[in-house]
């Protein structure tokens, strides 16, 4: 096949900045053949309004025009000799790599749980008042039960939980086995007389008597009876 006059674009050069297109780059090189100094300033300020047409989204940047700038000596290679209104870029600190962010190598056993509750779990085991230390028992394994739940939407084991706070407190915080635990981290047993006492004498309540209108006005005795009565004439 006779490839005369045809080129391909894996054979030329890479586009710098693909926003603006391999013509906008073509042109730009143009700009180093220009000897007069003024007319390839005019010739740079042409095609700034060509690069807004092909990137019309720069123009969302309050700085956009000193943007285009940068883009333009960018792609004529640093380079470019014209009467920018912005200080030229400095290579060195367009193609500086950022500083890399370490990552926190924090070796977590139950990555589920997440690394605060288990500082939590840590604080709460070194408590040594006894009840304090099973209410606080209590309250993790309810939020344990809910941050299970974040991964597990189908069915939690509360064995388990109970199992893996013994775990994560080195035997300091220890619920009885097969307990129910509440996702509220509520004790069993807990608040239940006085919810029974309020139901008590919730129960205990007597329903007040509706007094019966229709009745009373029948009654010969009921003021409101004889004043019916003497309005119309019957008395």
């Amino acid at each position: 096949m006779d490839r005369t006059g045809l080129t391909y674009n894996t054979e030329k050069e890479q586009i710098v900045i693909s926003e603006y297109g391999r013509c906008v780059q073509e042109m730009i090189k143009k700009l180093h053949e220009i000897e007069d100094r003024e007319q390839r300033t005019e010739a740079a300020k042409y095609i700034i309004s060509v690069m807004v047409q092909m990137n019309p989204s720069i123009k969302q940047s309050s700085d956009y025009e000193h943007k285009l700038w940068d883009h333009l000596y960018m792609i004529s290679g640093y380079n470019l000799d014209v009467d920018s209104p912005f200080a030229p870029p400095i290579p060195v600190e367009q193609q500086s790599k950022p500083q890399h962010i370490g990552y926190q190598n924090n070796d977590i056993k139950y990555g589920h749980y997440g690394q605060y509750l288990i500082k939590m779990i840590e604080a709460a085991s070194q408590e040594e008042n006894d009840e304090v230390r099973e209410a606080l028992a209590y309250s993790l394994a309810g939020q344990m039960k809910r941050d299970y739940l974040e991964w597990n939407k189908s069915v939690v084991n509360d064995q388990v939980i109970i199992d893996d706070l013994k775990n994560l407190s080195g035997g300091r915080l220890i619920i009885a086995d097969e307990a129910k635990l509440n996702s509220n981290g509520e004790q069993p047993g807990k608040g239940q007389p006085q919810a029974k006492q309020q139901q008590q004498q919730q129960g205990k309540k007597k329903k007040k008597k509706v007094p019966n209108l229709k009745a009373n006005m029948n009654n010969p005795n009921n003021p409101a009876y004889k004043k019916r009565m003497q309005e119309l004439g019957k008395l």
